[in-house]
């Protein structure tokens, strides 16, 4: 799925559209997405100006647009044309590993359960294999 593709789905746009392509879809279960993260990105004029570093809350949004690229993907039915998939909870978050510019973050989200529309995700982001960050991501749809 190329950046055209995902604009489609997420109503999301640049500075805060924070997944490039997606390269991996299996039906309703799995999603990997990628974000090359690069210094031309607003955040990092001020975090940090010294040092810089992609802010968690960042990571773990666009590990949260990646699981509504595959609910909207794979779950047309479940999120109509007319609503807005939003973020609602997140549990177990853990940051393992800074995420700088130059780096491209893998992430990888898997739906683990539905219950009341609520929709619960296992995700993951990696930077070349290695942890960057994981969280439990709870997200639902709802008409505008």
């Amino acid at each position: 799925m190329d950046v055209q593709r995902i604009m489609e789905h997420l109503p999301h746009r640049y500075p805060f559209l924070l997944v490039d392509r997606v390269v991996e879809i299996e039906g309703t279960k799995r999603l990997v997405g990628i974000k090359n993260v690069t210094m031309n990105e607003p955040q990092f004029t001020g975090h940090f100006p010294v040092k810089p570093i992609m802010p968690g809350v960042l990571i773990i949004e666009a590990l949260a647009q990646c699981t509504g690229l595959l609910a909207m993907e794979s779950q047309p039915e479940e999120v109509p044309e007319n609503s807005i998939y939003y973020f609602v909870g997140i549990d177990k978050a853990r940051f393992k590993r800074v995420v700088v510019p130059g780096d491209q973050l893998r992430m990888e989200v898997e739906f683990i359960k539905s219950k009341r529309s609520i929709w619960v995700f296992s995700a993951k982001a990696t930077v070349d294999g290695e942890l960057a960050a994981s969280a439990e991501i709870m997200c639902t749809a709802r008409e505008i």
